[in-house]
């Protein structure tokens, strides 16, 4: 994985027909027209979960 990838949010998703849950990296702008498939089932319904995260500044407080 390239170091500009890790930077990169990971969503979390869960799909509606089978219950499978999977992590996805993906670009902040990319988040509202990525389309994604359970990769279980190949299901589209899918539903973002919440998961928790932390803001990494370069600036020392």
């Amino acid at each position: 994985m390239s170091m500009w990838r890790s930077n990169m949010p990971t969503y979390r998703y869960r799909c509606a027909k089978c219950g499978e849950t999977f992590e996805h990296v993906e670009h902040v702008a990319e988040h509202q027209t990525v389309h994604l498939r359970c990769p279980k089932c190949g299901s589209e319904a899918l539903q973002h979960q919440p998961t928790q995260f932390f803001a990494k500044t370069s600036k020392k407080s």
